[in-house]
């Protein structure tokens, strides 16, 4: 054995996450909203720092936050006015939007709350934005994410480390995330219960009513994912994978607004000051429906015509991000990795602090055998955005070709530690042993 780093065994892997596992036991905590007892392993602080973890990673995904900071600030304030008003306001809340074009929102369970340029544009106003936002809160106050990681049911993405890469929209996706080492579209998030969501949406329309808004606010938002989940829904998969929609919830906010919050209903919908701060993104509503409906495509492995209609988004909107990455991943899927090469290129240059680029442009470049070149992007998108596995074996794919195996063979142990199933983690086992630094 050449380096003890370079082996670990299944059997001490266990016995550090049983220790793990023994010191985060806390036993039963008093819920913040209900006041009752509820089985909680996880304090605050732990909750928090779960979420500067992964939260990053995860907007990540979804192409980063947008580049327009006076959409952020608005969305930002807005979550702060409802905060003040909630069970746990002394969370280190924060909002912005993403560029993701899919219907969806969330939040992780420290307050760190995103919501996509795709549902932004599905929605009317600024109550329905509180009530979105109000409904994240109702989560996070809560602790849903945090009750549901102590009962161990929330993915291994989460609890242990990024061994869950490619939890996605669909197969094809899932595939084309695994393939490139990058998280699917919402693999750190919680999947909530129904009751979970009828508790989230209570606590939701509370919020808002309690920051001044009509709770007709909600019954639109609860109407305009009704209307999704019939018109579309594929574009919404992701949004009621994670977050069931019935028609009992549209029900219950119909009734509850004309009966508990009946006296509020003639407060602010703020239509005119959301219309003007989301003004950006309406006048490039065409570019993001195109890319929409290009994912979908994508995930039924239509990828000519994903193409073509990524290029009819991008042919409006040159500089889209999002709209450069989806174009990239769809030429990669298409083996033209000279092409990809190409977009990936164009998306770092649109948006050179964001970190994805750096991941599929690396792996453009492996494909192009330009190892010096792609070794540099994984390391910069290491630096920029720490945490995610795949990156340790890329870096020590690229070294091994190279030639610097002892470089090689510390990445792939890195690696390892985390990941210990599917076809990279064998890879970078059978290179330990051929190498000597594994039996």
């Amino acid at each position: 054995m050449k380096s003890a780093s370079a082996s670990l065994t299944r059997r001490r892997f266990l016995q550090l996450t049983g220790a793990s596992a023994a010191v985060w036991l806390a036993g039963c905590a008093v819920n913040p909203v209900t006041g009752e007892q509820q089985l909680m392993l996880m304090s605050e602080s732990q909750e928090i720092d779960i979420d500067r973890q992964h939260a990053p990673l995860q907007f990540s995904t979804d192409y980063g936050v947008a580049v327009d900071d006076r959409l952020n600030g608005y969305i930002d304030r807005a979550l702060h006015e409802l905060a003040a008003r909630t069970h746990r306001p002394q969370m280190p809340y924060s909002a912005r939007a993403v560029n993701a074009v899919y219907v969806n929102a969330y939040a992780f369970p420290g307050g760190s709350i995103a919501v996509t340029r795709g549902i932004l544009l599905a929605m009317e106003n600024e109550a329905e934005l509180a009530s979105l936002l109000g409904h994240e809160l109702g989560h996070v106050n809560a602790r849903h994410t945090a009750q549901q990681m102590s009962r161990g049911m929330l993915t291994q993405a989460v609890v242990g480390g990024l061994a869950a890469l490619a939890n996605a929209q669909s197969a094809a996706a899932g595939q084309l995330a695994s393939q490139l080492g990058m998280l699917g579209a919402g693999a750190l998030l919680a999947s909530y219960s129904r009751e979970n969501e009828r508790e989230a949406d209570a606590l939701g329309m509370e919020y808002m009513v309690r920051t001044g808004y009509s709770p007709a606010g909600f019954v639109g938002l609860m109407d305009v994912l009704r209307a999704l989940s019939d018109e579309k829904p594929n574009a919404i998969e992701l949004m009621f994978a994670t977050h069931p929609m019935s028609e009992e919830r549209y029900r219950t906010a119909v009734a509850t607004a004309d009966s508990t919050y009946a006296y509020a209903m003639n407060a602010p919908l703020n239509r005119e000051r959301y219309m003007d701060r989301t003004a950006g993104l309406r006048a490039i509503r065409s570019t993001i429906e195109s890319l929409q409906e290009g994912e979908k495509e994508m995930a039924g492995r239509r990828y000519p015509q994903a193409e073509a209609l990524f290029s009819e988004a991008l042919s409006r909107t040159p500089d889209d991000y999002a709209g450069l990455l989806l174009m990239a991943k769809c030429q990669i899927a298409q083996e033209r990795y000279a092409e990809a090469l190409r977009y990936a290129n164009a998306a770092h240059q649109a948006y050179p602090s964001e970190a994805q680029a750096y991941h599929v442009r690396g792996f453009s470049y492996i494909h192009t055998n330009r190892f010096e070149a792609a070794y540099q992007d994984f390391t910069r998108y290491a630096e920029l955005l720490p945490g995610n596995p795949a990156t340790s074996f890329f870096r020590g794919f690229c070294l091994e070709q190279l030639q610097r195996k002892e470089d090689a063979a510390r990445l792939y142990a890195q690696f390892l530690q985390t990941v210990r199933q599917g076809q990279q983690a064998e890879y970078a086992y059978q290179r330990l042993v051929e190498w000597g630094y594994a039996q």
